[in-house]
C-alpha cells in the first residue's frame, strides 16, 4: 500500500496517525505512537524511503492518559530516478523583493538590505545597475528525502544539488516591470509553471502591476499564493493593513478565494495540503529577506505541497507522440516537454519555418537543471545540444515533433474570447498581440461572429490570422491577448490548417 501511495504521489506521501478511516481523530497513547512511527519506519526502509514528523498534536479526550496525532511526510527518489520537479512562476510588482527572495532561498544567505541576495540570479549588466530584473531567470531549491534543504550553501553547482535532491523546486523569476510585460506572459503561458508565487511589499501594499499579475495568474488557472516581504522594514500596524488590503481582493467577486494567512508552521502543512486540494485556498505569508522571519514557513510550505498531476496522468502523457515547446534558441536550446519521451540520438522534426515547413534534427545531449540527463519526460523543462543545425532556422514559438506527428500549422484559428477590457469597441481589422502557449505573434481580427463589435465584459467567437508566419496550434489551448490597455482571454476552438487556406 506504501508502495502505491508513493508511486500515485510521485515519490512522496503524508500520512495520519491516530486518525480513524472516517477522519475521527482517536489519538494514539505515547507508547502506541512510538510503535507506530517505528512500523512506519520499517515499512519505508523497505521501499527504500525516509520519514519525517511533520506535526504532532494533542487530543482532547475523557482519559487521563494523554493522546497524539501525528502526520508524517514519507519521501523516496523515484524508481526511474528522477526527482519530483514543481515549477514556481514569481510575480509582483517592481521593487516589491521578488529577486532577493529568490536569491536567500537559493543562496541560503540573508540580503543586506542593500540587494546583495539578488546579484547572483541577474543576467545582464542594465540589471545589475538598475537592480530590475528584464528576463525570465530560473533559480532552483532542492529537498532531500529526510525534507532538509539543499542549495548554493553547501552545494557548489546545481548538478550536486540535483544529485543530492528527492525534490526539486524551480523558481521562474519574472520581470515586475510594466515595460516588460511581454516577457512576463511569455514566462507565465509557456513554463507551465504548476504554481504561481505573488510578491508584494508590505510597505507599498497592492501597488502597480500587482493586480494585473494576480489577474494573468487567474487567466490562466495557475494556483496562485502571496508572499508579503520586507515586513523589517515597517510597523505591525502597517503589515496587517497590507494583508487586509490583499484580503479584500481576494474575496472580491473576480477572485473568489479563501485568503489563508500563514503564521505557523502547523498553518504551513495545513496550507500546503489545502492549496493542493482547492484552487480557491490561497495561502498568505509574511516574511523578511534581511532578517530571515517567517522564512522557515516558506520553506516547510514547498517541502510539504505536492504535485499537481498524479503518475497515471504522467503515464498518459509520456505514452504519447513525442512534442516539445521550443523558448530560447540560443546555442543549446531551452524546451519544455509537452508529451512523449526524448532520449539522446533520437530524430525529431521542428517548425514551423516563415514558410510553414518542419526540418529533421538529431538530439545531442541533454541537460535538465544544469546538469547531464539521458532521458527527457513529458512535463519537464531542458536544453538539449543539437549538432550541425542552422541555427539561424530557429525561433521562439516553434515545436520540436516526433517525425510521426502529422502536426496542424495555420495562418486563421478561430477562439471564444471575453473582453476584459477596452477602451472603445473591439471589432473587425483590429490588432492584438497574441500569447498561445509559447506563441507570440500579432494577429489581425478577421471576423467577430454573429456581432458587429465587442465591449468590455462581452463574449464572442472570433477569427484570427497571423500577420508574419504560420503557427503549430492545437484546440482547447488557452489565449490570452493585449493591445496597449485592451485585454482579453479565452481558448482555441478551431484551426483552419494551411492546407485549406494559402495566404494571398
Amino acid at each position: 500500500q506504501m508502495k502505491w501511495r508513493l508511486q500515485e504521489g510521485r515519490g512522496e506521501a503524508v500520512y495520519q496517525i491516530g486518525v480513524e478511516d472516517n477522519g475521527m481523530l482517536v489519538g494514539l497513547s505515547e507508547e502506541e505512537m512510538r510503535a507506530s512511527l517505528k512500523t512506519l519506519h520499517r515499512l519505508a526502509e523497505k521501499v527504500g524511503a525516509d520519514i519525517t514528523i511533520l506535526r504532532e498534536r494533542e487530543v482532547d479526550c475523557d482519559s487521563d492518559v494523554s493522546r497524539k496525532i501525528a502526520e508524517v511526510l514519507i519521501r523516496k527518489v523515484p524508481d526511474d530516478q528522477q526527482f519530483l520537479d514543481l515549477r514556481v512562476a514569481v510575480l509582483g510588482n517592481v521593487d516589491s523583493g521578488k529577486s532577493t527572495l529568490l536569491g536567500v532561498l537559493t543562496q541560503g544567505e540573508l540580503d543586506n538590505g542593500r540587494g546583495r541576495a539578488r546579484l547572483n540570479l541577474f543576467r545582464h549588466l542594465h540589471e545589475i545597475q538598475t537592480g530590475r530584473t528584464s528576463s525570465i531567470s530560473f533559480e532552483i531549491l532542492g529537498f532531500n528525502s529526510k525534507g532538509e534543504v539543499v542549495n548554493y550553501s553547501e552545494s557548489r553547482t546545481a548538478e550536486e544539488i540535483c544529485e543530492s535532491a528527492s525534490k526539486m523546486i524551480t523558481f521562474i523569476d519574472l520581470a515586475g516591470h510594466h515595460k516588460y510585460l511581454k516577457t512576463t506572459i511569455f514566462g507565465l503561458t509557456s513554463y507551465c509553471p504548476d504554481f504561481a508565487m505573488l510578491v508584494v511589499s508590505a510597505n507599498t501594499g497592492i501597488a502597480g502591476t500587482t493586480r494585473e499579475h494576480l489577474g494573468l495568474a487567474m487567466a490562466l488557472k495557475v494556483p496562485i499564493f502571496i508572499v508579503i516581504s520586507k515586513v523589517d522594514l515597517c510597523t505591525r500596524a502597517t503589515v496587517e493593513r497590507t494583508v487586509r488590503q490583499l484580503e479584500r481582493v481576494l474575496k472580491q467577486p473576480g477572485c473568489n478565494k479563501v485568503p489563508m494567512v500563514v503564521s505557523s508552521t502547523d498553518d504551513a502543512v495545513t496550507a500546503a495540503q489545502q492549496f493542493a486540494q482547492s484552487p480557491s485556498i490561497t495561502p498568505i505569508f509574511t516574511l523578511s529577506s534581511v532578517s530571515g522571519e517567517s522564512l522557515d514557513l516558506l520553506k516547510v510550505f514547498f517541502n510539504i505541497i505536492p504535485p499537481l498531476s498524479n503518475s497515471k496522468e504522467q503515464e498518459e502523457l509520456m505514452q504519447q507522440l513525442t512534442e516539445f515547446q521550443v523558448k530560447i534558441p540560443l546555442t543549446r536550446y531551452s524546451l519544455w516537454s509537452y508529451s512523449g519521451i526524448c532520449r539522446e540520438g533520437d530524430h525529431l522534426v521542428v517548425g514551423p519555418t516563415d514558410s510553414g515547413q518542419f526540418h529533421q534534427l538529431t538530439v545531442g545531449s541533454i541537460q535538465r537543471n544544469r546538469s547531464a540527463c539521458r532521458v527527457l519526460r513529458a512535463g519537464q523543462a531542458a536544453t538539449l545540444a543539437l549538432g550541425n543545425f542552422d541555427r539561424s532556422l530557429l525561433r521562439k514559438g516553434m515545436v520540436m515533433v516526433s517525425p510521426e506527428m502529422d502536426p496542424t500549422i495555420c495562418w486563421m484559428f478561430e477562439a471564444e474570447i471575453v473582453l476584459l477590457f477596452h477602451a472603445k469597441t473591439f471589432h473587425k481589422g483590429f490588432q492584438v498581440t497574441v500569447h498561445i502557449g509559447n506563441v507570440r505573434q500579432t494577429a489581425t481580427v478577421e471576423a467577430v461572429y454573429g456581432k458587429e463589435e465587442l465591449r468590455t465584459g462581452e463574449k464572442a467567437v472570433v477569427l484570427f490570422k497571423f500577420i508574419k508566419h504560420p503557427e503549430y496550434l492545437k484546440v482547447g489551448a488557452k489565449i490570452l491577448f493585449r493591445e496597449g490597455v485592451t485585454k482579453g482571454i479565452g481558448h482555441v476552438t478551431k484551426l483552419l490548417p494551411i492546407v485549406e487556406y494559402q495566404p494571398s
